[in-house]
């Protein structure tokens, strides 16, 4: 076989092999950080994509609803005239959004967004008897606002029905007024609307507050109880890419004149938190790449050094420069994909052993941890251009080894 193979690759494969304590231990080094690498990158996959479908599968990417009202002066400030009142914020009345209609279609249309939800959302009282709870109705389309919050899969009782006589509750409000599915409910609302209506299932959003706090109805039911006939207060929408949602509300803010509140807006703290965790593991796995890099590099100039006779020879035999430098840059690139296959193996290992340990109290796994195959690419190609790059000043020395001096020693 090594008939076949260029001068390069045969006295490169030697000079691993006659080293292969050197290459075994460098293998392994270079494999325990691509195990490393791959095993956080899916531990880092694997927790945003938790987080995100705790708290974003309950709510939607963009919300859009009206301008806030604000109060005018009557008349210009004049800098002469001492101000003798000062000017209140109004109180915010529930209105409709014009021509929501026209506002939909023109979302619809735009492909950086997935779904559009019309709603109706308001304050309003839950009573029971003499029990009573402050909740915040919301009147939905079914169809269209499962494609945002998958509303259906979060029943823990009843069943996901919305008709005119139905509404769907949280888990928190059915216990604090001691209700269960099938039971009447009554919703009163500040504008005089009141009616009964059948509690077709409890959801589980998990969050405390918005299984205390939500109230679902059909759309319809809600614009009678709001007194808002034909008109809706909000527009949910879901795009694509989450992480562009806020530069998404700008563009619709400025071409609607419409609020576009963004999840990164109204949940600021959580996406700080994920960018925080996103550039801390970015560099965990830099200083990572480095150190093996490092530990490459180090093996290889004290393989030059330990073979600079050979290197003479070669040298004095006709090798050219071009030729030894090639020898060793080869060398770093093999010890980089082996490395690579290696630490992937390791890695798929880690990744069991996690979904074996990592567990919630009722035996369930964490949360999913997957490592997809272009993972496993992405480590070999940087695997092996990192062998590479470490290669480059060892192979550069050998090269400008002059034959008389390498032989002498």
């Amino acid at each position: 076989m090594n008939d076949y193979l260029p001068f390069e690759w045969i006295a490169a494969y030697r000079f691993l092999r006659e080293g292969r304590t050197q290459s075994l231990f460098i293998i392994c080094g270079a494999a325990i950080g691509v195990a490393v690498i791959v095993f956080m990158s899916a531990l880092l996959d694997g927790m945003q994509a938790n987080l995100f479908r705790r708290v974003l599968s309950s709510q939607p990417h963009i919300v859009l609803e009206r301008p806030k009202q604000v109060a005018r002066r009557l008349f210009p400030m004049q800098p002469e005239r001492p101000i003798l009142a000062t000017i209140q914020k109004p109180s915010q009345r529930l209105s409709s959004i014009d021509q929501w209609q026209k506002i939909r279609t023109a979302m619809q249309v735009r492909s950086e967004i997935l779904a559009v939800s019309p709603a109706v959302t308001g304050p309003a009282f839950a009573l029971r008897g003499d029990a009573s709870a402050a909740v915040s109705l919301i009147g939905v389309e079914p169809e269209q606002y499962l494609k945002i919050v998958a509303l259906n899969e979060k029943m823990v009782a009843g069943r996901f029905r919305l008709t005119n006589t139905d509404i769907l509750i949280g888990t928190e409000l059915a216990a604090d007024l001691g209700v269960q599915t099938s039971d009447k409910l009554r919703i009163a609302t500040a504008s005089g609307g009141n009616l009964t209506l059948t509690i077709a299932g409890i959801f589980d959003l998990g969050s405390r507050g918005a299984n205390q706090r939500n109230v679902y109805v059909l759309l319809s039911t809600a614009q009678n109880l709001t007194n808002m006939i034909g008109g809706v207060s909000t527009i949910d929408l879901k795009v694509a890419d989450p992480f562009s949602a806020e530069d998404i509300a700008r563009s619709i803010a400025d071409e609607t004149g419409l609020d576009a509140l963004s999840w990164i807006k109204t949940n600021n703290q959580f996406f700080l938190g994920l960018n925080a965790q996103k550039y801390t593991s970015q560099m965990i796995r830099l200083f990572v790449g480095l150190s093996v890099a490092a530990g490459i590099a180090s093996v290889l100039v004290v393989s030059v050094v330990q073979r600079s006779k050979e290197i003479g020879i070669l040298r004095a035999m006709g090798g050219s420069r071009g030729q030894i430098m090639r020898v060793f840059l080869i060398q770093g690139a093999v010890v980089g994909l082996l490395g690579s296959v290696l630490g992937s193996v390791m890695a798929t290992i880690l990744v069991s052993v996690w979904r074996m340990l990592a567990k919630n109290p009722d035996g369930t796994p964490m949360f999913p941890l997957t490592v997809s195959l272009s993972l496993f690419v992405l480590a070999a190609i940087v695997a092996t251009l990192t062998g590479l790059l470490a290669a480059v000043m060892p192979a550069l020395r050998a090269s400008r080894l002059e034959p008389v001096e390498a032989i002498r020693g």
